[in-house]
């Protein structure tokens, strides 16, 4: 009987220890393929504006290139390692090198589509067709992306939602718009991330429209500083399985 118990006792353990690794593997898995990127409710998908943990940086780039390196070289300044870049892939096909520099720096890369369209007043294979151009680039340049998706100018509806999902991509919106693109100084931009809190999603630019971003960012980061708010990627910011959406009609 005792010999039964050990016999059984060594079973326990071996089938525990082979639940434990395969829990740690899919876990492993889960967190460094994007397994959570696609994002249902009962309501069908959601775009998310908002995360849990920590403040993410977003930047948006559509055109140009003189911004984008120096916005590059000032988060590197400020020693910044976590941000999420947004590209179009009209862009990135141009600019191959910049994407390059994005990527070497341990930043993350989410889809911009592929050409300036509000996919808002095109119809649903337009959308489609734009978001699968900009991802043959980024597989064509083998960018390391994640697969968030961003509407191009910022305006979609429920039709994006379904298709981004379809595609298995998530919308992400942002919950502070800094309006950085208008150049409106140094200091509303600043100033526009004075009330931020845990779990924000910062909108700015890195295209040559930009032109007050980079000298700008000193100030934004010290704002975030003296809230201790933590800087952290979207994929970072998500990561807890919660998340703020918005209702898009």
């Amino acid at each position: 009987m005792n010999f039964f118990y050990v016999i059984r006792w060594k079973q326990i353990r071996n089938i525990s220890i082979i639940i434990l690794t395969s829990l740690a593997a899919a876990m492993f898995l889960y967190l460094n393929t994007g397994a959570m990127e696609t994002f249902l409710t009962k309501d069908g998908p959601k775009a998310i504006y908002k995360g849990k943990r920590g403040v993410s940086l977003t930047f948006d780039i559509l055109w140009g290139e003189n911004q984008a390196v120096h916005i590059l070289e000032q988060l590197k300044k400020e020693k910044v390692t976590s941000a999420t870049f947004f590209l179009s892939g009209a862009w990135a096909e141009g600019h191959s090198h910049i994407v390059e520099k994005i990527a070497e720096a341990g930043y993350e890369i989410g889809l911009l589509g592929y050409e300036y369209k509000d996919y808002s007043e095109i119809d649903d294979a337009a959308i489609k067709k734009d978001i699968l151009k900009g991802l043959e680039v980024f597989e064509k340049l083998d960018v390391p992306y994640k697969k968030y998706l961003r509407a191009p100018t910022g305006h979609f509806d429920k039709r994006l939602l379904t298709i981004a999902n379809n595609l298995g991509f998530t919308v992400v919106h942002w919950s502070i718009n800094t309006n950085d693109w208008k150049s409106p100084g140094t200091g509303p931009i600043i100033n526009s991330v004075k009330d931020a809190e845990n779990g924000d999603i910062i909108l700015l630019h890195a295209s040559d429209s930009a032109k007050q971003t980079a000298n700008a960012l000193p100030g934004i980061l010290k704002e975030l500083q003296k809230k201790n708010l933590k800087l952290t990627t979207v994929s970072e910011n998500l990561v807890e399985g919660k998340w703020d959406t918005r209702e898009i009609h």
